[in-house]
């Protein structure tokens, strides 16, 4: 590709506040116009390649302009391309325009990167935890111009990958060596200078910013972003040691699950969690038999009402899982490895291994030096702010929220509270956080639910739960505390950039 312009549409056909797909070859790309100039963006978000001009171009609650993934609600500015949310970790690009005799002529080669003023080159950030919020804090920090060093130390020696595809898509794989999507290529860290230390840490003391690591290695540093994220649950059980009780949480989990799952076995999944159903979807593709144990009738009908819980439940069953409802385990049969499932009832249920998905628990036992809230999480404030120099991000972050404070464990959040720690670690101000959003994709079918996961008495459904086309408002005591969808990405995109435009129509 060139730089030289490319005639690509008349400026007549541009129709203000909307995007415009064109292409120039294989490169595709969104136009936009307003009163004052036309502008040509990649036509992909960055993040995983989704089609812009199936997402939003609208005005935010703060007065921006801004361009809204279709996918993942990745937010952009439409004046320059700027990433303003997650879950890009990059802008999008934008290409030069010029308009001639009523036609819209766009360059072949995008604009160069605007470079920032590096500042900070004396100081270290040390960022625990290399998941969602610790590699999106680290990205946010060179793009502002930060200098400084940043050391980033997890426990596991992969590269920091895309944790929500070990249920979505990676155990749905037959290949043992099946691995989630990095969330930076190897030499991002090498070219950015970021240090990445893999460790197991063992304590880590507020007061002093000192991190100690298993083996007798201690870190430091001016500023401390604590983003380790959550583990799964067990099951305390008899027989809940055996060899394949599993959980879901890291890619190891992963690469055992797909090596011990034969298609002729059958799992048997405890708990309805998104996990659990996501990883029932993933096991059926691959022809296992799934038995899912539930605590009630209707999966996420806390979440999403009963009338789209029921739904969620036929799908899995038109898709082969077995529902149990309100079945307890009374012990896990085997002698080194599993063969079965007794139930309380003294049903038994064969089984070559049992998957538990009950949730999930803050990782903070290594904390020092703070009070932990009572959802298990480390208080922050607005600004994700622990202490002098100490933040928090991610599943274990506890918000003030209505009254009281709220964890919440879902990917775009943790990214988005990383970005507003490095705010306030740069700037010291208080970024507000977006709405949280969140999707969960089963059984070839994708749902998207935004807000604060408040209770709701009543839900109004626009559309059709039963063809995976449709709106619903959460309303708790007469306003719509949440919106959960299939089918509506534009409208969620405006959502998730200006919640009452949607909620209250």
């Amino acid at each position: 590709m060139s730089d030289r312009f490319h005639d690509v549409m008349a400026v007549s056909d541009l129709e203000a506040g909307k995007m415009h797909p064109v292409s120039i070859g294989e490169l595709a790309l969104v136009l936009v116009r307003d009163d004052e100039e036309v502008r040509a963006f990649e036509g992909k978000c960055p993040h995983k390649g989704a089609p812009m001009e199936q997402g939003a171009l609208c005005r935010s609650v703060h007065g921006e302009d801004v361009l809204v993934c279709p996918w993942h609600k990745a937010v952009f500015s439409a004046l320059d391309g700027a990433l303003l949310e997650p879950l890009a970790l990059d802008p999008l690009k934008r290409y030069r325009v010029e308009v001639r005799d009523g036609r819209v002529l766009v360059a072949g080669d995008a604009l160069p990167e605007e470079k920032t003023t590096a500042f900070g080159g004396d100081e270290r950030v040390l960022i625990l935890g290399a998941g969602a919020a610790g590699v999106a804090a680290a990205a946010d920090l060179r793009e502002r111009g930060f200098a400084g060093a940043i050391t980033l130390v997890s426990d596991e020696e992969a590269l920091p990958y895309d944790r929500t595809a070990l249920s979505k898509m990676t155990i749905a794989k037959d290949d043992p060596k099946a691995s989630p999507p990095p969330l930076r290529p190897a030499d991002f860290y090498d070219a950015q200078g970021i240090e990445r230390v893999v460790g197991r840490i063992v304590a880590f003391d507020v007061r002093t910013r000192r991190v100690e690591l298993e083996g007798g290695r201690d870190l430091t540093g001016d500023r401390v972003l604590i983003a380790t994220g959550s583990r799964a649950k067990g099951l305390d059980v008899p027989g809940g040691d055996l060899r394949n009780v599993v959980t879901l949480r890291s890619r190891a989990d992963a690469q055992g699950l797909i090596a011990s799952v034969t298609p002729e076995e059958n799992v048997v999944i405890v708990g309805a969690s998104f996990i659990a159903l996501e990883a029932a979807s993933a096991l059926r593709q691959r022809g296992t038999g799934v038995t899912v144990l539930s605590r009630g009738e209707v999966p996420f009908e806390k979440q999403f009402g009963r009338e789209v819980g029921m739904r969620m439940r036929r799908l899995h069953e038109e898709n082969g899982v077995a529902f149990l409802a309100g079945a307890k385990i009374a012990r896990i049969d085997g002698e080194e490895q599993v063969s079965g499932v007794t139930l309380e009832d003294g049903t038994v249920l064969g089984a070559g291994l049992v998957l538990v998905g009950v949730g999930a628990e803050p990782n903070v036992g290594f904390v020092k030096g703070v009070a932990l809230a009572e959802d298990g999480g480390v208080p922050v404030d607005a600004a994700m702010r622990v202490a002098d120099g100490v933040y928090a991000a991610g599943d274990i972050a506890s918000m003030a929220h209505g009254g009281g404070r709220r964890r919440i464990e879902h990917w775009r959040t943790a990214q988005a509270q990383a970005r507003v720690a490095v705010t306030a670690m740069l700037e010291g101000d208080a970024q507000v956080l977006p709405m949280p959003w969140f999707w969960t994709q089963q059984c070839g079918k994708k749902l998207e639910y935004l807000g604060w996961q408040e209770g709701f008495d009543t839900v109004d459904v626009e559309g059709s739960v039963e063809d995976f086309d449709f709106l619903a408002r959460l309303h708790k005591d007469g306003r719509v505390v949440g919106l959960v969808s299939a089918g509506r990405a534009a409208v969620m995109a405006r959502a998730a950039v200006d919640f009452e435009a949607v909620a209250g129509k």
